[in-house]
């Protein structure tokens, strides 16, 4: 999944964008406050350039975030789940969400425009 991170750019921490593929990475922390699903809509709010406030924003549209969450919170304290992920498709966008915490975010893809 990492094949081309030598060609990264390192938005934070946390974020990743391959240049190559234009696929986004981050890195949910299931050790801080904020629930998965928040940070899959952060994610695709920095994707597609959509406020994550906008009232026309919501995953619900997409997928179930209340499962999504518990499908991948871990066991408890000290059980982290392994050897999981589930793809889907928001606005084009196919996202996969890893039992570790990653997400991946792929955008359509652009078809190039004849030039005359």
């Amino acid at each position: 999944m990492y094949r081309n991170e030598t060609h990264a750019k390192s938005h934070s921490p946390q974020q990743q964008q391959v240049r190559d593929t234009q696929t986004y990475f981050v890195k949910h922390d299931f050790d801080g406050p904020a629930e998965l699903t928040t940070t899959l809509a952060h994610a695709l709010s920095d994707v597609s350039g959509v406020d994550v406030t906008d009232t026309g924003f919501t995953l619900y549209d997409y997928i179930d975030p209340d499962a999504l969450d518990q499908l991948f919170k871990p066991k408890d304290d000290s059980i982290q789940r392994i050897n999981g992920m589930l793809t889907f498709t928001v606005w084009s966008h196919q996202v996969t969400v890893y039992s570790d915490g990653r997400i991946a975010i792929v955008p359509p893809r652009q078809t190039p425009h004849p030039t005359r």
